[in-house]
């Protein structure tokens, strides 16, 4: 009952998170404050009441459509507030069953609660990323970036608090050591995972401008690559580029077959799509999935 309880419970935080990432979403582009003025129709400027402002179910109760214009709202208000909402529970579904174990020891809780909110921190901002891409083709660096360095500082986090885990068979005296020696050791990998998945998306975009004499790939998205990495290491993060590019590729054929998206080849052929959204997505299914994905890929590849 108490993992249930948790788990509706983190669900309702979450769509009341994806509700304020919806006002960012569609203030920051514009550069506009995200705390004033308050929630408003951003057609007729009607202030929205308390009702208008509950997460999905305001939207629902008013057909996708502002109460005073009547102008639609649009699909992303729920889907951000849904996508936020389902996986925050279903990251707290996971991790519930650790925190109710009555034996194990504090450094076990510290963990799962560092871990924890590493992955809906790590959702909000691939959801954020994802629809910045999808709508504006931008991915700042100011998210970007930052994301990266939180990636490695729970990198870190987490190395320390796996040192003084009761499994390590170490007295007091050698446990800073080993924390120091671990710490290091994770941050190195993690770096090195960063470059790595960063320079892969660098080594494309020159191979692209050598052929065609044209950008095919933004840096923004090498540096969210370096995100993925961090937070992932670099097996996920190519997992997330893998699906990434087969979503990016099934999209493209969809356009190809859309006779209205492909009137004249050369638009069509310089038609740019989110490979930044397709990453996130891809991000997002190897947070949830990617270990048992990686792992059925190497006994199927006899890896």
């Amino acid at each position: 009952m108490l993992r249930i309880l948790g788990t509706v419970f983190a669900g309702l935080i979450g769509l009341a998170f994806g509700s304020f990432l919806n006002v960012c979403l569609s203030r920051w582009p514009a550069g506009e404050s995200i705390v004033r003025p308050g929630s408003h129709c951003r057609n007729c400027d009607h202030t929205l009441s308390w009702w208008e402002n509950i997460p999905l179910i305001s939207w629902l109760v008013l057909r996708g459509r502002c109460r005073n214009c009547r102008t639609w709202i649009g699909w992303r208000y729920p889907l951000v507030e849904l996508a936020v909402g389902g996986l925050w529970a279903i990251f707290t579904w996971r991790y519930m069953p650790g925190f109710l174990e009555k034996n194990d020891p504090a450094v076990f809780y510290i963990y799962y609660s560092v871990d924890l909110i590493g992955e809906i921190a790590f959702s909000w901002l691939l959801i954020a990323l994802a629809v910045l891409d999808s709508e504006n083709l931008w991915l700042p660096d100011w998210i970007t970036l930052p994301g990266v360095i939180f990636g490695l500082l729970l990198v870190i986090a987490k190395s320390a608090l796996d040192t003084l885990s009761p499994f390590h068979d170490t007295v007091f005296g050698s446990e800073l050591k080993m924390i120091s020696v671990e710490a290091w050791q994770a941050t190195l990998t993690c770096i090195e995972a960063v470059l790595a998945a960063a320079a892969l998306i660098l080594i494309i975009r020159l191979i692209y401008w050598l052929i065609r004499r044209r950008e095919g790939i933004g840096l923004g998205d090498a540096k969210l690559m370096a995100l993925l990495a961090a937070w992932l290491g670099l097996p996920g993060a190519l997992l997330a580029f893998a699906l990434g590019v087969v979503l990016g590729a099934l999209v493209a054929v969809g356009l190809l077959v859309v006779p209205s998206k492909r009137t004249g080849a050369e638009t069509w052929a310089v038609a740019k799509l989110p490979l930044g959204t397709f990453l996130c997505i891809g991000g997002i299914v190897s947070s949830l999935w990617g270990q048992p994905m990686i792992a059925a890929y190497l006994r199927w590849s006899g890896l």
